[in-house]
Parts: C-alpha cells; structure tokens; sequence
C-alpha cells in the first residue's frame, strides 16, 4: 500500500512541476512552443520593443543592456555601463527610457542603435530626497511617464535607504517635464506597471501585497477609481490588443480585461521576471526569466 502511495505522490509531484502551458483563450499561435532566444546571463529584466520589433533588455547584475535583433535573433551588448537599469521603455520619438538603479534616476538614450551613447538623467530625486530606486515604467500616449518607485536594498549601494523615500509609492512625470508628483502613496510594494493605449486605464501591481489594481486615468495625470484587478501580484507585465493583461512570477499568467484568467504560460526557471510583444509584427512574446531570455509565437500582438 505504502509504494502505491509512494507512486501517486511522484506522478502528482511531476504533474505539478511540469505542468502544461494553458490557453483557453486560443492566443498562443498554433504549434508554437517557448524557444529560449539566449543564456547565461545572470538575471534578465526589463524588455522594451522598438518601432523595428527590435527588443532590449537588461542583464542588471552585471550592468548591461542587451539588444535582440528582431530578423536575426543576433544578440549584441548594447550598453556594458548601463546605471543597473532595470525597466525600460521607448518613448514616441524613438528614445530609451531606462530606469537607472544605481542612483535612483530615470535615464533616457537618445536614438539608440548598436551602442549606447551617453544617457540623460531625467529624475534624480523627489522633494529633494533620492528615489528609492525606480523599476518598471509606462509611457501614456500624450508622452507622460509613470513608475513605481519600490525599495529593494542592493548590495552595489553605499548609502543609507533610510534616508531616501517615506515609502514605496507609484510617480507620474508630464510630457514636458514640468509636473512631477505621487499618483498612489497607498502600496505596500509596487512593481509592474502598463496602461491601455488608449491612455484611459492603468494597471499597478502590488507584489508586496499580492494585487493588482487597476486605476481611471485622469487628463491631468492623476489617478481615480482604484479597484483590485486580480488577487495577484506581478513583477513585470504588458498588455495585448485585445486588452488581455499578462503578469508574471512563476511563469506568466494571462488575464482578459475583466480580470478572468485565461491562460498560463510555464517556464523552467526559477523567476520569471519580465514580459513584452516583440519582432516586426509583435507577435512574438519576450519573456525574461532568470538567466535566460524567452519566446513565444502568439496569435495577438502587443500595442504600441
């Protein structure tokens, strides 16, 4: 009786361990399975598309930017210098937003290519105290930027977190620079963020409190009608045309608008950390995950 036992326990632990990508929605491309794009990295994070499909991500404990090329699938080291930028984004003008752990600044790279060229602090503090070092960030469509702003004490660090932010908030900068305020002083850790390209919606996850909200996005940039949009937390996330929301951690996990969840993507690795649409149709999911990069044939693709 004993090794029957034995037995189920096994087949119900390899079930678990190995489970099987979800799609109850049909929108992973037919056939299509997770082809690792490339390896060795120490943890990978932050992908952002360009207007090419291109995608770059970084590789922050060794502080460097890589760049994936969209026809070839070459992968090139775009910066070796690169503040421990953790998330990115690339503005309407073409420029890479990259959020510079280092020193706690959001950084920008104007008309990247092959190579970085020298970047531009954009934010270095907020009334007059360091951030507590910027993760993840969202480009709205009239140019205005948002972050969330969590506390994750890095060993690179020579001074003092206390004497930084009174907590872990979520930030909203103008299009022209001019306005630069709190949107959500209410979080325990904010981590992942994306908006709808209609500008109307923003999605904020809490990993801290394992939530994520969604928000009314007002004309003048600040934020109404916080409500849980899933019991569940994220470290990066992005959205599809058709409003579905994917957020990450173990795997990704695929919700549609309505917060239903409708798919799960499995990766074999201990975090998966980050997710974008790229390649020239944006059909391709990107995923970051531990040391590796992913990806995935979809049928929907990611917005601009």
């Amino acid at each position: 009786m004993k090794s029957v036992f034995y037995l189920l326990f096994l087949l119900a632990w390899a079930g678990a361990s190995h489970a099987q990508t979800t799609d109850w929605a049909g929108i992973i491309a037919k056939g299509a399975r997770l082809e690792m794009l490339g390896d060795g990295y120490a943890f990978t994070e932050g992908p952002a598309p360009d207007k090419k499909g291109n995608v770059y991500f970084t590789d922050q404990p060794n502080d460097r930017i890589i760049r994936w090329d969209a026809k070839t699938g070459e992968l090139t080291v775009f910066s070796d210098d690169a503040g421990r930028s953790n998330g990115m984004h690339f503005d309407h003008d073409g420029n890479l937003l990259a959020c510079a752990d280092m020193d706690n600044q959001l950084w920008l790279f104007r008309n990247p290519g092959l190579k970085a060229g020298m970047p531009e602090i954009l934010i270095h503090d907020y009334a007059g105290k360091r951030l507590n070092g910027p993760n993840d960030l969202w480009l709205a469509p009239d140019g205005g930027i948002y972050f969330t702003d969590p506390l994750y004490k890095r060993n690179y660090w020579t001074r003092d977190p206390a004497l930084q932010q009174d907590g872990e908030h979520v930030y909203y900068m103008s299009a022209d620079g001019l306005q630069f305020f709190r949107v959500d002083e209410n979080l325990v850790r904010p981590n992942g963020i994306v908006g709808t390209p209609d500008g109307k919606k923003l999605y904020v996850a809490d990993i801290g409190a394992g939530k994520t909200y969604v928000y009314d996005i007002e004309d003048d940039g600040y934020l109404s009608n916080r409500t849980v949009f899933v019991e569940m937390g994220s470290d990066g996330m992005t959205i599809d045309h058709k409003g579905n929301v994917y957020l990450t951690g173990k795997g990704v996990t695929v919700f549609n608008s309505k917060g239903v969840k409708i798919g799960h993507i499995q990766v074999d690795e201990p975090w998966t950390a980050n997710v974008c649409f790229g390649g020239g149709d944006r059909k391709t999911l990107f995923i970051t995950a531990s040391d590796a990069v992913y990806g995935l044939r979809m049928k929907v693709r990611g917005v601009r």
